[in-house]
């Protein structure tokens, strides 16, 4: 058997619709491998990730370290939410660890809270991000912030030294998925071409100047704008991405009040659209990448595995 080494590592953000793991020895990483999100295995999680490691064993890691939807009622194991407030010690002391053939697997737990708007709220994979966007950006430790992690489900996070305090959740990518894909308003011209950039311009004046209260009114634009105006379709698309990320960033303003500068954790091309939205909210932002959070997140989390801390089978 090879003797575990404590300077190698393997982590993992598993969501929905992707897995990536990382072996890294220190803070370097060695390899990556893509595979599967939690949304589409066709064997047990458990093998996935079996099967993806392979010869990474032989390299003996001390630490394995995922978060995401693995931890989920739908993945390997569910790892129970922790309330907010939650910070890196409270989110590590809820670790829950798994067995997998020799190895000692540890899943990090998501985040409940009851928002600001009195409702209950979740997150799996985006506590990783915040923690690692906090080691990335010390100053974010002190003090009272902002984050806006743009996706599929948008999160709006406020911090509180260095602890999250609660936070609001948008499902603006799916809802946008779901238009697009599935309503009449995508509809009225040919053509699949991503959405451009002045359409989405144009849809953000149109929040701006009409206020996000009328978005369900605005909305019905994407189509009559095709229809009348001879709109193409890509600016539509565009368009509808613009109204409903500038409806988005000015209901995070009524909420959380003067929006100040938000920290953006996510992929380039969309922080770049919310960093619009932003500053026509009345704001100002600055870019975190969201992978290199997630990486700064599980090495955070990571010094405080124990090894004999309880083991499920």
């Amino acid at each position: 058997m090879v003797a575990s080494d404590p300077s190698i590592t393997i982590f993992g953000d598993w969501g929905t619709s992707r897995l990536r793991l990382y072996l890294r020895q220190g803070k370097s990483v060695l390899d990556r491998r893509d595979g599967p999100g939690i949304g589409s295995l066709s064997v047990s999680p458990e093998q996935t990730f079996l099967d993806l490691v392979g010869d990474w064993r032989e390299a003996g890691p001390e630490t394995i370290l995922l978060c995401g939807m693995v931890g989920s009622r739908n993945g390997w194991v569910e790892a129970p939410y922790a309330p907010c407030p939650a910070d890196a010690a409270a989110i590590s002391e809820r670790l829950v660890k798994v067995a997998a053939q020799g190895l000692t697997v540890s899943i990090v737990p998501g985040l409940s809270c009851t928002n600001p708007l009195g409702g209950p709220d979740v997150m799996r994979g985006e506590e990783t991000q915040i923690l690692g966007a906090l080691a990335l950006n010390p100053q974010l430790k002190t003090g009272r912030h902002l984050l806006a992690m743009p996706g599929t489900h948008t999160k709006w996070v406020v911090v509180e030294d260095g602890a999250i305090a609660s936070f609001l959740t948008a499902p603006v990518g799916e809802t946008f998925a779901v238009l697009r894909e599935h309503s009449i308003l995508a509809k009225a011209a040919a053509g699949d071409a991503p959405a451009t950039s002045e359409g989405f311009d144009l849809g953000l004046s149109r929040i701006t100047d009409k206020g996000a209260a009328l978005l369900p009114h605005l909305l019905f634009e994407t189509r009559s704008r095709q229809l009348i105006d001879d709109l193409p379709k890509a600016d539509a698309m565009g368009f509808l991405s613009g109204l409903l990320i500038g409806a988005d960033a000015a209901g995070a303003a009524g909420w959380f009040g003067r929006l100040g500068k938000v920290a953006l954790i996510g992929a380039p091309a969309l922080n770049a659209l919310y960093a619009k939205a932003i500053k026509a909210a009345g704001g100002d932002s600055f870019e975190i990448d969201g992978d290199a959070a997630v990486l700064a997140g599980l090495s955070s989390l990571s010094s405080s595995i124990t090894r004999d801390a309880h083991v499920l089978a």
